[in-house]
């Protein structure tokens, strides 16, 4: 069945939405596209999984009595039309799911394709086929979380040992481990990993149920076997779309883990400073950091992580906004999901992926994140000698101003902490790192437990 259409004749006008949609692929840029993930997103895999939608329909009207059988046999033998060919008929009908319908039945005899679509809107074809896809694609990222998470685990038990100074409010604290660090990001990235499935189970849903949703002109088995087959959900009410509050979880939990990815790479970029210089990013011997300072070495790839959240955050905002449509539906959704769905899943599944490489191929310095513990002359062993004194016998108030007076005493001398407190009369002896970790192995119990996880 031919469709004649303009595919480009000279003079030929074409929408500037059109045009912006040809220049802006809904595919993030190759830098930060993976391909498993990006392959999802083209617009051939969009038809091919359109064509699918359409033969699970028909095959459910066929069973129905509404199609005739040979009819669903010649759209399955027909080929899925080419995002070429799609584009050129769109350039005349600027509609992209009619131009679709009409590339596809030209492979499919007239007798036949007058039965393709039959009793379907539009967004019935479109959100089901979107509901799937993003399924496939959250798959996709919380695959690359679970590795991330257990790359997390295994570098934490490795330098659960580790000694190093813990900072807060990026000033030195008392001593904890390395390992104890990751273990907070392990966790972390496993509530991510709740809230993306959370997400998954709230998107995969699909609706074949008509122009506003009313199953006026088709049967509701089409849509139970439409969905069934697919893997999918159904909207319990839908209007003539699938409701946008799915979407909007979903790309909020791809930023809320994109936050949390970020914190890691915070965490790293400042373990990199070369005040500090704790931990470092691994580095071909081909690596060249800075154009005119051959010195440099940038945590380049932190960097990178730390920004692409910020995309994150922004998209969830956009799909928020998504959520308010007029009535039934209107289509001021449609042009940010091209851009923010496939986007916002590829920018995680990237994000996750080099977090994961990261962190396993990290360098760690624990000589340096033990030297780094005396960088004050023993400050930041103030609270176990306040315990000690607390614990001795010795009023509250006066154990704290003494040794608040030795701690102040260490930063305005050369004195260090010790020799400050034998001034107040209290001699300490040695104190090492260790003794605040007396405890620590409950942390490493609970760590152990995400081990076992594989889902």
């Amino acid at each position: 069945m031919r469709h004649e259409a303009a595919t480009g004749r000279p003079g030929h006008r074409v929408g500037a939405a059109r045009v912006l949609r040809e220049l802006l692929r809904p595919v993030v840029i190759p830098r930060y596209a993976l391909p498993a993930m990006a392959d999802l997103w083209s617009d051939q895999a969009r038809y091919a999984t359109w064509v699918r939608v359409e033969l699970l329909a028909a095959q459910a009207q066929a069973r129905l009595g509404r199609v005739p059988e040979d009819a669903v046999a010649d759209m399955r033998r027909a080929r899925v039309p080419s995002a070429a060919r799609v584009s050129a008929i769109e350039r005349e009908r600027d509609h992209e799911v009619l131009s679709f319908l009409a590339a596809w039945c030209e492979d499919i005899p007239d007798e036949s394709a007058r039965w393709v679509h039959l009793g379907m809107t539009s967004y019935d074809l479109v959100d089901t086929a979107l509901g799937y896809t993003l399924g496939r694609a959250t798959d996709l990222l919380m695959a690359a979380a679970r590795r991330l998470r257990r790359v997390l685990v295994d570098k934490s038990i490795e330098h659960w040992d580790t000694v190093c100074i813990g900072r807060t409010h990026g000033v030195h604290a008392e001593p904890t481990t390395f390992g104890h660090t990751l273990a907070r990001f392990a966790f972390a990235v496993d509530r991510s990993l709740r809230r993306l499935r959370a997400a998954r189970a709230a998107v995969a849903v699909g609706t074949i149920s008509g122009a506003v949703g009313t199953y006026a002109l088709i049967d509701p088995a089409v849509e139970r076997h439409v969905c069934d087959e697919l893997g999918l959900g159904i909207e319990p009410a839908p209007s003539q779309v699938i409701a946008r509050d799915r979407h909007a979880e979903l790309v909020a939990a791809v930023a809320n883990m994109g936050a949390c990815i970020e914190q890691i790479a915070l965490e790293l970029r400042l373990l990199q400073r070369t005040e500090v210089s704790e931990v470092e990013e691994h580095r071909t011997i081909a690596y060249q950091g800075s154009s005119a300072m051959p010195h440099k070495r940038n945590p380049t790839t932190s960097e990178r992580l730390c920004g692409l959240s910020r995309l994150l955050r922004g998209y969830a905002a956009s799909m928020l906004e998504n959520v308010s449509l007029w009535h039934e539906r209107d289509l001021a959704h449609s042009s940010v999901e091209r851009v923010a769905l496939p986007d916002s899943l590829m920018v995680g599944h990237y994000q996750a992926t080099m977090a994961a490489r990261l962190i396993e191929t990290l360098r760690v310095f624990p000589d340096r994140m033990r030297a780094g513990i005396h960088r004050t002359k023993g400050l930041v062993f103030s609270s176990a000698v306040l315990t000690d004194l607390l614990e001795d016998g010795m009023e509250r108030e006066k154990a704290y101003r003494i040794v608040q007076a030795a701690a102040n005493r260490t930063v305005t001398s050369t004195e260090d902490f010790a020799a400050a407190l034998r001034r107040e009369g209290i001699d300490i002896g040695p104190l090492r790192p260790e003794r605040f970790l007396r405890n620590h192995d409950v942390i490493r119990i609970r760590l152990e437990s995400l081990r076992e996880l594989d889902d």
